[in-house]
């Protein structure tokens, strides 16, 4: 094929191209699996060992009381925000 490298390095060449082929068609293949195909019944029942959210008063260190003058800086950096 080319006349500069040897019968071994076009093979190896050859190899990889058809491995590098293979991947990519592997990876979209996982890829179009995960978008469009709804997971299985009973795939996401291993999710219920994470324990659920606590409310807002849940521990006194998990709150923070804030004063007047902190509400208020909160609420104009609030209103700075885009509402995009």
């Amino acid at each position: 094929m080319f006349p500069s490298i040897s019968l071994a390095q076009e093979i190896g060449v050859a190899i990889l191209l058809v491995a590098a082929l293979a991947g990519v068609v592997g990876l979209g293949h996982m890829l179009w699996d995960g978008r469009f195909h709804q997971p299985e019944p009973g795939a996401l029942d291993s999710l219920s060992v994470i324990p659920a959210q606590r409310g807002p008063g849940a521990h006194p260190l998990e709150s923070v009381e804030l004063t007047e003058a902190e509400q208020q800086a909160f609420a104009g950096l609030i209103r700075t925000f885009p509402l995009n």
